[in-house]
Parts: structure tokens; C-alpha cells; sequence
């Protein structure tokens, strides 16, 4: 579980629990139509519990009745993990079942992690826990105080939507509710790759503590935490063939619960492990397109689920129920309220999953990070969700971050990102790349006064390395008329004005071209006019690997003989000596994003049946055919690397698997780094978008093959820069649209955290403007005194 986010939030989310109280003494508002009275609610977890109280508290007139088919005392786990912002949001609308979790709760600070042998402790953390049968007893003790109806061990009966205003389906994870209506509801629930099992401790241990063992039949990894004075939980994860290799598959639940006690001894002292009912089960994301059906509303893991990990089930259960509670009393219709609370709470939502996900993930993976230096895999874990980042880890623990980061490399004083990277010959004074973008601005391939501004301010801006958009290696090997191309001589001169304006004016800053040609995407439309689309006239014809349009109103493009695959090389080869000759200090190849190259990496786009398509090594040929002939003809000395996208996002397209050995081959080929992107191959594409959501890909890649890797994707801030070089997740960050908005985001960036070294060079005409200016105070003048009556 990662830790509370603190602060984060805490404004919004107590604003929505502000709006869910209303005093008892308070007079009852009017009634309203269509104000629900009668309440059903299906399911006695916290979720559903927390529901009935708020919404007994608000209106004492409803009539709240909960059906919960096990005993009062029932409970399937041990400790609950609540946030201060989720306490908080508690304390702002029911301070009574605030009160009475205060005085149960076991608190700590500290995170332990224990790699082959070596423990690192990370404070300054914040965690509050307390057992789940005792969270359950406070929550009955209120609901019965305010006069709900708690029917335990009675299945809810069918038909409560006819004979109620309002159900609230809070049936966890295996709703019946959702399943019943699941052509309303539309859920998508995804099983991932590990299992895992709810224990527990008789002792309680004094921090959060992640065990790792690397057992003979694969890596095992204990997450263990205190809820009481005298127990901790205990949830012990593995790959689904390292559970089935280590004999779990065969062993009872006492059997297991012995063996997993005897492989973690070290970690529980030598004690025992009980279980609760436990069973060894798959974690399952749980996410619903709708969340309501009429007067019917999915509540907790009945509605989404988040990876246990981040410890955000019964937080957001809890949520959910302060966001529906305070939308009925906004709301003057149940299906206004319904409408208005799954709209709020869906983004918060999303995001939570989206960090549960990458949490899930890391775990999942975890053999790739175990040869880290201890410490950096310390970091590595704690950052895992990218909620956690490297300044908020600073301000929790400055002494384990700082001890990080000199293990790293950092020179006093240095964040990550400004600490040097070498490519071959040519060594880079830090880790931040100006990404490829496409600029559609060039008059026959010809680049002019708008790229020297484009490309020239980035330089002055203080990336270590900026790269061109991609340039195309002929004229019909342009996306659309206004790309840039490197097929003639007067664009080679036109292309050395740029990198001598670079190197002169910008001392330090590498600059890098990337060659690409369209393909079947080509001849088509200036961005701004209609991506994608054709022109409406003066059209050249595309090629591809096969006669596939990218789109129906696209061209179909001509399925290329190996005459013309022997052409288009020379093409490459051509525009690299051009590119040679105009100064470029590296050179990436572009097979990527559906275009010529890419189109031939992936089955969805190249169906030929000769030796250049059909399996991966196929695919592969011509991308590597023309790889080799560049590195032939490109300086030894100077790097060449190649831009991929790890998955194509599309069913029986190219996956994380196939991008880890497209990798490797191009690699074995002399690539000196993989510039990780994914997608834009297919049109049908179902990309799952979010903050630097293809750092995973990256990260695989890196760890599996060893190539240095260029991570790119809605990578916005300096700190998700300085969180993914530190933990090693990628060796270089590209960052394309904090570009555009800030020309000297990299300078800005050593302002704001206080660096001035040689990682981050201001120009001489600028440095007078290196520090952040002046704003006006907003402190106001401190108490001094304290005068007596």
C-alpha cells in the first residue's frame, strides 16, 4: 500500500464531506420530489455501512434498511489502512464515527523494505490503521444509533428497485447487482498475473514492510503492516508459475499458510501466520461504463476496485458514499444525484486505478529490479504508483532520498535530471530530450526561419538534447506538404544552418535528427486541417508492406517489391550522409507510430507472406536491413538510436512481449538506446492514456534487454523526471508538450529547485534572468506578543 498523499486533495474532498453533513439539531429541510426515502442498501461493508449512517444522519425520516447475507461479525480480512485525507473527509461529515475511529487507530511513519538482506527505512510517511472487524463494529454501532435497519445474514430479496426510492448496490467485487444488469452497467474486469493471500501476525510490526524472496521457484514478496497493538497484516504475492511452481496449487489452506510462515521466518520473527478464511486468489480491475440503472447505484468494488497495493479499497468506498450522500442532497431528482455523483466520483476514480495499475504492475515485475543497488530499489518501490515522486519523497525522508541519490551519482546539490549521460562518443550534460515534433511548417521538405526559431530557442533552453521532427527521406515520404526532408543538397544546408546556430549560440546542447518515411499514412492534410485525413488534391501515392489503408477514406497503399525496398535503403542511407554532412550529433531511426517502418514491425499492417513479413523475425527484416545500412554510413562515433512503439494498443496487434524483442534485435544490431513510444499504428486503437503512461514499456525494456532507454508520454514535471532517472525506470526523458508551452522548461526547471551547475548552462544574455522574479508577499506580519487581560 502506498502511503496517504497527505495534503493532496484534502480541500476538495472536505469540501464534498461538508456538503454530506448537516447538524442533527439542524431543522429538516422541506421535503423535495423525488427525495428518496425509502433506502435500499445491498451489502454491510464499510462502503455500504458508511451510506446508510450519512444517509440516515442527513434525513432522519428515510427509512434505511441493509442487507448483508453474512453475520454481523464476519470479515474476510484483517487490518484497514485510512488516509489522513479520507479521515478527514470522516471527521467533516460524521465526527461521531470520527471519535470513535480515533481511539482504536495504530499509527507509524516509517516504511520498511528488505532486499537480499538489507533493510532501508523511509520515514515521514503518515499511516493509519485499525482491524476491519473493529471498523465494522463502530459502523454498526452508529447505523443502530441512528436507527437503520441492519438485516444480517438475509440475501438481499429480489425486486428492492420497485419497492424503493433508492438502491444502493454495495455488494463488493462479485456484485450480483451488477452482474444481473451487466448490459446496463457494461463492466470490464481484467484478472492480472499474480496470487496472493489475506494473513495475518500476533505481533504488530513497527513499520510497513515490503520482504522480498527469491526462492528456488521464482521471486515471493511479503507486504506486511500493524492494525493493532498485537497484530499486523500479512498478504504474501507471486506470479501465477511461481505460486503453481512452489506447490501452492496442491496445498490446503493450512499447508499454505505454514509454508509461507517458514519462507518469510525472518520477517515474523519466527512466529506463526493465521488465516481468516483465506484463500489464495487473482486480483480482478473492476471498472463499470455506468455506474447507475434507474433508481439502482453500484457503490465500492461493486463499481471499480484498485489494486491493494495503494491501500485505496475501503478509502474509496468511503468516498463514494460522502460524494452519493452529498449529490442526493444537491440533486432535486435521484437520477440527477445519481447522474452528478458518478460524474464526480469517475475521474478521482481513474485516476486511482490508473496508480493502482502501475503499482500492480511493478509487483508483478518485480524480478526485473532485483539486481538495483538495494537502496535505489528501495526508491524504485516507494515511487512505484508515481504518486509517491521524488520531491515528496525529499520532503518525508531528505536523509534516505539524499543518500539515493549520492548512491546514483549526484553531485551535492544536483537533482537527477541534471546529472550528465553518455551515448557512444557523445556525452549528454543532462537527462531532459526536446521529442520529436512534427512542426508541418517546411515549404518542400525545405526547413527555414520558423525552425531555426523552433529548434534554436529549445537549445537556448537548456535540454541536453533536441530533436528534430521527423524528417523524411524523400518527397513522397512525407506526411503531409509541410514536412521537412533531408533529400537533396539545399536541405542539407539549409538543416547545417540550425545545428551551427545549436552549437554556437547553445554550447553543450546536442542536436539529433530522426529520419522516417510516412508510408500509408502519407499525403495527407497540415495537423490543424485534419490530421490524418487526404488532401483534397495534388495527392502523391503511398506505399506500404501491404495494400492496407490506415483509415477507409485514406489511400490504399502499394505493397512494395523488393526492387523498391532496395530503393527506399538507399533513400535512408542518402539522407543520412545528408544529415551527416549538416552537423546532426545523433541520428534516430523513426519506427514508430504507424509509419513506414512501424508498418512493417506490426501484424496488423504488414500481412505479406515472403520473407519479409508473417512472424516477428520476418517483420523485423527490412527495419533492420535499413537500420544497418545508416550505421554504416553514420560516424562510428556518434549514436544511432531507434524510436519503437511497444504495443499497438489494438487486439492481435504488437504487445509489451514483441516490443521487448524488437528491442533486443536492433540492440544486437548496435542501437545505442530505444526511444520508447506506443501506438498510432492502427486507427481502431484503444490507448489507455494517463500521466507518463508509457514509462512502463520503457521500463520493461531497459530492464530486460539493458539497452539505455528514452522514456516519452505526458512526462510533464521536472520531479517525474527526476523520479524516473533515480529509480531507474529510464536513462532519458523526452517531454514534447511542455516544449511548446515553455521554450526553457529545462532552465526554468534548475530555477525552481535551486541548481546551477554544469547540467543546466543559462546563455550569457540570459543569465541575468536564471532566478525565479519576484512576486509580491503574501506572509503576513507574525503575533510577537501576548498581552494579558
Amino acid at each position: 500500500m502506498s502511503p496517504p498523499i497527505g495534503a493532496r486533495g484534502c480541500v476538495a474532498f472536505a469540501a464534498t464531506a461538508a456538503r454530506a453533513r448537516q447538524a442533527p439539531t439542524d431543522p429538516q429541510p422541506p421535503h423535495k420530489a423525488n427525495h428518496p426515502l425509502r433506502v435500499a442498501i445491498i451489502g454491510g461493508g464499510p462502503g455500504g455501512l458508511y451510506a446508510a449512517a450519512l444517509l440516515k444522519r442527513l434525513d432522519p425520516r428515510r427509512e434505511v434498511t441493509v442487507w448483508e447475507r453474512n453475520a454481523p461479525d464476519d470479515t474476510f480480512g484483517f487490518g484497514v489502512v485510512l488516509s489522513d485525507e479520507t479521515l478527514g473527509g470522516i471527521e467533516h461529515a460524521d465526527p461521531h464515527v470520527y471519535e470513535a475511529l480515533q481511539h482504536h487507530f495504530t499509527r507509524w511513519d516509517d516504511i520498511d523494505i528488505v532486499h537480499r538482506g538489507t533493510r532501508h527505512t523511509s520515514g515521514g510517511h503518515g499511516f493509519a490503521a485499525l482491524g476491519r472487524k473493529r471498523l465494522l463494529e463502530i459502523l454498526h454501532d452508529r447505523c443502530r444509533t441512528l436507527g437503520v435497519d441492519l438485516r444480517f445474514r438475509t440475501p438481499a430479496p429480489p425486486g428492492l428497485a420497485d419497492t424503493h426510492d433508492l438502491v444502493i448496490a454495495a455488494d463488493g467485487v462479485n456484485s450480483t447487482t451488477r452482474e444481473t444488469h451487466t448490459h446496463v452497467f457494461r463492466p470490464h474486469v481484467t484478472p492480472h498475473h499474480c496470487r496472493y493471500i489475506w494473513l495475518a501476525a500476533d505481533f504488530p510490526f513497527d513499520a510497513f514492510r515490503f520482504e522480498i524472496a527469491e526462492t528456488e521457484h521464482g521471486v515471493m514478496q511479503l507486504h506486511g503492516y500493524p492494525y493493532a497493538a498485537d497484530a499486523s497484516t500479512v498478504i504474501i504475492e507471486m506470479r501465477e508459475e511461481v505460486w503453481r511452481a512452489a506447490g501452492f496449487a496442491e496445498l490446503d489452506t493450512a499447508d499454505s499458510v505454514d509454508r509461507c510462515a517458514k519462507i518469510f521466518t525472518e520477517a515474523l520473527r519466527g512466529r506463526p501466520l493465521r488465516s481468516n478464511k483465506s484463500a489464495w486468489t487473482t486480483f480482478r480491475t473492476v471498472v463499470n461504463e455506468h455506474w447507475s440503472h434507474g433508481n439502482t447505484v453500484l457503490l465500492g468494488d461493486a463499481a471499480h476496485t484498485a489494486h491493494f497495493s495503494i491501500g485505496s479499497g475501503t478509502k474509496l468506498a468511503v468516498e463514494d458514499a460522502l460524494a452519493l450522500a452529498a449529490c442526493l442532497e444537491e440533486q432535486p431528482s435521484v437520477e440527477g444525484a445519481l447522474a452528478a455523483y458518478e460524474a464526480e466520483r469517475k475521474p478521482v476514480v481513474a485516476s486511482t486505478q490508473r496508480a493502482a495499475l502501475a503499482s500492480l504492475e511493478w509487483f508483478e515485475n518485480l524480478r526485473l529490479y532485483l539486481d538495483q543497488p538495494s537502496r535505489q530499489f528501495a526508491f524504485n518501490l516507494l515511487t512505484r504508483s508515481r504518486r509517491v515522486t521524488h520531491d515528496n519523497l525529499r520532503l518525508r525522508d531528505a536523509h534516505f532520498t539524499g543518500a539515493v541519490e549520492r548512491e546514483f551519482g549526484c553531485e551535492p546539490g544536483t537533482p537527477p535530471m541534471f546529472t550528465p549521460f553518455r551515448l557512444r562518443g557523445l556525452t549528454l550534460r543532462n537527462r531532459v530530450v526536446v521529442s520529436p515534433m512534427d512542426m508541418y511548417s517546411a515549404t518542400d521538405g525545405l526547413p527555414g526561419d520558423f525552425h531555426l526559431v523552433h529548434l534554436g530557442a529549445r537549445a537556448l533552453g537548456g535540454a541536453g538534447l533536441v530533436m528534430t521532427e521527423m524528417v523524411c527521406v524523400s518527397p513522397e515520404g512525407r506526411i503531409t506538404p509541410g514536412c521537412t526532408g533531408l533529400y537533396d543538397g539545399g536541405q542539407a544546408e539549409a538543416w547545417k544552418r540550425i545545428t551551427d546556430f545549436v552549437h554556437t549560440r547553445s554550447p553543450g546542447t546536442a542536436i539529433g535528427v530522426q529520419l522516417g518515411h510516412s508510408g500509408r499514412k502519407g499525403s495527407t492534410k497540415l495537423m490543424w486541417e485534419g490530421i490524418d485525413e487526404p488532401l483534397p488534391e495534388g495527392n502523391w501515392p503511398v506505399v506500404g508492406p501491404s495494400p492496407i489503408p490506415y483509415r477507409p477514406s485514406n489511400q490504399t497503399p502499394r505493397e512494395l517489391t523488393r526492387a523498391e525496398l532496395a530503393d527506399l535503403r538507399e533513400q535512408f542511407t542518402a539522407a543520412a550522409r545528408r544529415a551527416d554532412r549538416a552537423g546532426f550529433d545523433l541520428l534516430e531511426l523513426h519506427c514508430a507510430h504507424g509509419y513506414l517502418l512501424s508498418s512493417f514491425l506490426s501484424p496488423l499492417t504488414n500481412r505479406r507472406t515472403d520473407a519479409y513479413g508473417g512472424s516477428l523475425a520476418g517483420r523485423l527484416r527490412f527495419p533492420l536491413e535499413v537500420f544497418d545500412a545508416v550505421r554504416a554510413v553514420w560516424p562510428r562515433e556518434r549514436p544511432l538510436t531507434v524510436r519503437i512503439s511497444a504495443t499497438d494498443w489494438a487486439e492481435g496487434g504488437n504487445t509489451a512481449e514483441d516490443a521487448v524483442e524488437i528491442a533486443r534485435a536492433f540492440a544486437a544490431h548496435g542501437a545505442d538506446a530505444i526511444d520508447v513510444s506506443t501506438g498510432q499504428v492502427v486507427a481502431e486503437e484503444q490507448p489507455e492514456y494517463g500521466r507518463s503512461y508509457q514509462t512502463p514499456y520503457a521500463d520493461r525494456i531497459r530492464h530486460e534487454t539493458g539497452v539505455p532507454v528514452i522514456a516519452v508520454g505526458a512526462i510533464s514535471s521536472w520531479d517525474d523526471v527526476n523520479s524516473l532517472i533515480l529509480a531507474g525506470r529510464t536513462d532519458l526523458c523526452a517531454l514534447a508538450r511542455p516544449h511548446l508551452y515553455d521554450p526553457h522548461w529545462t532552465l526554468h526547471a534548475a530555477a525552481e529547485q535551486g541548481y546551477e551547475g554544469p547540467g543546466a548552462v543559462w546563455p550569457d544574455p540570459y543569465r541575468a534572468g536564471s532566478r525565479r522574479p519576484q512576486t509580491g508577499r503574501t506572509d503576513a506580519p507574525k503575533p510577537r506578543l501576548t498581552l494579558g487581560t
